[in-house]
């Protein structure tokens, strides 16, 4: 039984460091969706691009070599996706609060 908890404390602290990482790099990937979402904005360019949308996913899922499935891929990418573009929405809107606040 102390063996079978050891491994369980184990992979539990080995999740713990790469839900550290994910996190890290999660937020990475929004600050850089985040400044392309500016970028369109000056441009007069849509935030919300279908098709680049599902090139993402694709790309993700031909990077998976499992074990979770194409599916839980495109799940789980689309949660991120949808995150990225709440975030560029909510920093647009404080943009604009912030650009009438000054003008007013």
């Amino acid at each position: 039984m102390k063996d079978s908890q050891k491994k369980i404390n184990f992979y539990r602290q080995k999740i713990d460091e790469i839900d550290a990482k994910i996190v890290k790099l999660l937020n990475t990937r929004a600050e850089y969706a985040n400044e392309i979402g500016k970028i369109k904005r000056e441009l007069g360019l849509p935030v919300y691009v279908p098709s680049r949308e599902e090139q993402v996913i694709a790309h993700v899922q031909k990077q998976n070599p499992g074990p979770l499935s194409e599916d839980a891929m495109r799940r789980l990418y689309e949660r991120i996706i949808d995150e990225s573009r709440r975030l560029e929405k909510d920093n647009y809107e404080k943009e604009l609060q912030k650009n009438n606040a000054e003008s007013s």
